[in-house]
């Protein structure tokens, strides 16, 4: 905390996705500029409405990335009303973003940006191994070996992309019991490190725990049915299971790759309905947030977007949705 006048304090607080990207993001920018006392604030992947757990405080700084602004809008202006100083950092679709001096907002929505490389361009390159590490974590891979190659080092490209990979898997659930490690306890254990490649190199355990978790998962995710598959979408199912809900994502991003020109949509069931999770083509990362913004709950981005509760009797409505978008 910051002293204020007359004896008050300022509260800080880092507001952030759960995610690779939300969490390397931060780690970059408190490498940066320090706020040791600043309170997290972060969840599961699809909990991005973060700013509503952040109270107003009349000076206080609000750092907010890699959740939509869009999603937050109410609770921005509340924080400005209230006096606090806002940064806002992040990818997604945010519609109109007002003027106000205490707003500081750093938004691009273009298909191969995310929050951390944002950041790495805000610092002028500086520690961008996080941002490569927060790129592969969203499935941004060129946008990843764009950075490495204009490290003055050699790293490890494929154990940075598995760290990216398997710290994007941890977000994905229903709640912090599915989840290996808490969002807030994983930035912690991984901003102790100058490095991702020194993480890598000194914390074996996180690193393995993850990726031999991730392995499994995505094995079990392998024999998973679809429900529809034809050369322009591809529609899987997976059961009410933690697993299930730990890969709804990644594995999205593992079927995007192996086939660049289709769309993809992972339906993993839930309590009334489905939690979904859509990729756009690798060869045409547009029209997922279109999708999914058709839908009560959903949100998200060009080339990756989700619905957090999809009702059964939208089943229909939904898969007529992607062949719209896409066929």
């Amino acid at each position: 905390m910051r002293p204020a006048k007359k004896g008050r304090f300022y509260m800080d607080y880092d507001v952030f996705n759960g995610d690779a990207d939300g969490i390397c993001a931060l780690i970059q920018l408190r490498r940066a500029e320090p706020r040791p006392n600043a309170e997290l604030v972060t969840g599961v992947k699809r909990d991005i409405q973060l700013l509503e757990h952040v109270p107003g405080v009349d000076g206080g700084q609000v750092t907010a990335l890699d959740i939509s602004f869009d999603k937050n809008r109410a609770h921005v202006s509340r924080l400005l009303d209230a006096g606090a100083k806002v940064f806002f950092c992040d990818h997604h679709f945010a519609g109109d973003i007002p003027q106000h001096p205490s707003l500081d907002a750093l938004i691009s929505p273009a298909p191969e940006v995310c929050t951390s490389a944002l950041i790495n361009g805000r610092l002028r390159g500086r520690f961008a191994e996080w941002a490569c590490v927060g790129a592969f974590g969203d499935n941004l891979d060129s946008t990843a070996d764009e950075r490495i190659e204009n490290l003055d080092m050699t790293v490890d490209r494929d154990a940075l992309r598995q760290l990216g990979v398997c710290v994007n898997y941890n977000a994905y659930g229903a709640s912090l019991s599915d989840l290996h490690f808490a969002p807030a306890e994983l930035y912690q254990r991984m901003a102790r490190f100058d490095s991702p490649s020194t993480l890598i190199e000194e914390d074996g355990a996180l690193f393995d725990t993850l990726t031999d978790a991730y392995k499994q998962d995505m094995q079990a995710a392998s024999t998973a049915p679809r429900a529809v598959e034809d050369d322009d979408i591809a529609v899987i199912s997976l059961p009410d299971a933690a697993w299930a809900r730990r890969v709804s994502g990644v594995y999205g991003n593992d079927l995007a790759n192996q086939s660049p020109d289709r769309a993809h949509a992972v339906l993993t069931d839930i309590e009334g309905g489905y939690l979904v999770s859509v990729r756009a083509p690798l060869n045409n990362r547009s029209g997922a947030d279109t999708v999914c913004r058709q839908f009560e709950t959903g949100g998200g981005r060009a080339a990756a977007a989700g619905i957090n509760k999809l009702p059964h009797a939208e089943l229909g409505r939904f898969i007529d949705a992607l062949r719209a978008q896409w066929s």
